[in-house]
């Protein structure tokens, strides 16, 4: 999943607690490729509608100062919720600051499996 836009609160200034601000949020997640292929359904695999949904009620509903944080509380949420046991987070807040396109994080959670 790339560039999923979300409005939220996020920062650590004032004037960031009154207003809502876009992130984007990029998601790759590890599966068992083969075996969904092979079932061919659905509920064999990931179910990125499914996923995309509930990340985007968090972090709409989210209130945290850092784009760490909310990063955190995603990869939280798709290893209990999804039981997705590998995956890559990054998370754009574009024109944080002056000068740059956007500022951001990537965290990597568990272990890839090819």
């Amino acid at each position: 999943m790339k560039a999923l836009k979300v409005e939220t609160r996020i920062g650590i200034y004032d004037w960031e607690r009154q207003v809502r601000q876009r992130v984007e949020i990029d998601l790759e997640m590890g599966a068992a490729a083969a075996q969904a292929a092979a079932a061919d359904r659905v509920e064999a695999t990931i179910d990125y509608q499914a996923v995309c949904r509930r990340v985007v009620d968090y972090v709409e509903g989210s209130e945290v100062q850092l784009v760490e944080t909310l990063a955190e509380g995603i990869a939280e949420i798709l290893r209990r919720e999804f039981g997705v046991g590998w995956m890559q987070i990054t998370i754009h807040k574009p024109g944080a600051v002056r000068g740059a396109e956007d500022v951001g994080v990537r965290i990597t959670r568990g272990r890839r499996a090819d």
